[in-house]
């Protein structure tokens, strides 16, 4: 009774100093639960629209959420942009533009994995993520606590700030995508929740960043929720994807049922996005060429959830957004100052997204080409803007590459190429494109 009363009164509190309009509390810094999902397509969830995904919980939580349904990630290959989400930089900024480092020639994959090579890469592109200020690290001068568990490349969680984690960077025996850390979801929600439990017992802020591995493959859903999809899906392998993203929608409703259950869905902004788009290819399983690793909205588009009980209202917006904005946003919430020339706005102030004309990004080749040089492995760059997309690719390593211009807004799926019709629009917004790739205003 007592915490349902001290409740409606921080509501009370929030409505009279104009929190709804994303105002920061006078009161106890809220926690922070990020989910990110690994290789989710925008167009695969209840709320955007699809005709045969079951996604309840991320639903529900869509429709309590301020709703960016044009987010966009920076870069459509996992490490680069998981980096940008925790330092809230363009991958070409803090230099993590690959998932691998350079691999010498003629060594087989298998073989890079285990070699001295992928190690001394690997420490190089941590070291440029230790150089680079990031969310959990910013927030702990700020007295929060905070926990790793799923997707992480950086090597032991510590790498990137956070006080507790799953990951420790076990490259000598060929780990990449998190070792430990990827049992999260898949297997157990617990260390989790006994970190929420931990921190709370403390009296400490928290973040979670929850980024399992899902529905990234191996696509390997309990046959209870594949067994719903294998007559709607076009076949097996889209099926086993589809299970997938249910069997994740399924953990985020575990892990928002156990916030309530501890009572702090007030006190807790939940963040979602996903860290770059999938399209199953019906016959193999692996990811068709219009998504992941490419600079089509297959693999860079997102949605971007954010709720905040009682201070933010939900509804939906349809203004592009960029998935930097998530650090400039949490750092707000949490009364924490942003480091200087952070590109992203804060999404939860009145208007947000309004006074910024444009989102950019860039997709890189996923095998490093010189780590000191984000440019050499460049393949594509990409501004999105007054319902344009413009894709411009790298004529050095892209040299039959041609500017593709669609009209976005009308044309999602890309199939249209404009540039030839509308040039004009093609020189406006090549020169966008250059002065922020040149850091020019």
């Amino acid at each position: 009774m007592k915490q349902a009363v001290a409740r409606l009164l921080r509501w009370s509190l929030g409505l009279a100093f104009g929190l709804l309009s994303g105002a920061l509390s006078p009161g106890a810094p809220a926690n922070i639960l990020l989910i990110i999902s690994d290789d989710h397509a925008w167009t695969d969830y209840g709320f955007m629209g699809h005709a045969q995904l079951k996604t309840p919980r991320l639903d529900r939580l869509a429709a309590e959420s301020l709703c960016f349904t044009r987010g966009y990630v920076t870069s459509s290959l996992c490490c680069p942009s998981l980096a940008s989400i925790i330092t809230g930089r363009f991958p070409h900024e803090h230099k993590v533009v690959c998932n691998d480092p350079p691999r010498p020639a003629a060594m087989p994959a298998k073989d890079f994995y285990q070699s001295q090579a992928f190690r001394t890469g690997r420490e190089r592109l941590t070291r440029f993520l230790e150089e680079t200020p990031t969310l959990p690290r910013l927030l702990k001068a700020h007295g929060y606590v905070s926990f790793q568990a799923g997707k992480w490349w950086q090597s032991d969680f510590s790498r990137g700030g956070f006080t507790h984690g799953m990951t420790h960077g076990d490259e000598g025996k060929g780990g990449r995508h998190g070792d430990a850390g990827l049992e999260i979801g898949r297997k157990t929600l617990k260390p989790i929740e006994e970190f929420i439990d931990a921190a709370q017992r403390e009296k400490k802020p928290w973040l979670v960043w929850y980024a399992p591995m899902m529905p990234h493959d191996p696509h390997t859903p309990p046959e209870r929720i594949l067994k719903r999809y294998e007559a709607a899906a076009p076949s097996r392998p889209v099926a086993r994807y589809w299970a997938m993203v249910e069997w994740f929608d399924e953990t985020c409703g575990q892990l928002l049922d156990f916030i309530e259950a501890r009572g702090l869905s007030e006190e807790t902004i939940v963040v979602y996005v996903a860290d770059n788009g999938w399209i199953t290819n019906p016959e193999t399983g692996r990811f068709a060429p219009r998504s992941k690793l490419s600079p089509y909205d297959g693999g860079l588009r997102t949605p971007i959830l954010m709720r905040w009980p009682g201070r933010v209202p939900a509804r939906r917006i349809e203004i592009p957004v960029s998935s930097v904005d998530i650090a400039p946003t949490l750092l707000a919430a949490a009364g924490a100052q942003a480091p200087s020339g952070l590109p992203g706005i804060d999404l939860l102030k009145e208007g947000a997204g309004r006074e910024r004309d444009s989102v950019f990004g860039a997709c890189f080749a996923h095998d490093g080409v010189d780590l000191d040089r984000p440019a050499s492995g460049l393949r594509w760059r990409w501004v999105v803007s007054d319902g344009w997309k413009l894709i411009a690719p790298a004529a050095h390593n892209v040299p039959e590459g041609k500017v593709e211009l669609f009209r976005i807004v009308d044309d999602p799926l890309e199939m249209k190429n404009l540039a030839e019709t509308a040039p004009g629009e093609v020189v406006r917004l090549r020169e966008r494109l250059d002065a922020w790739w040149e850091g020019r205003p």
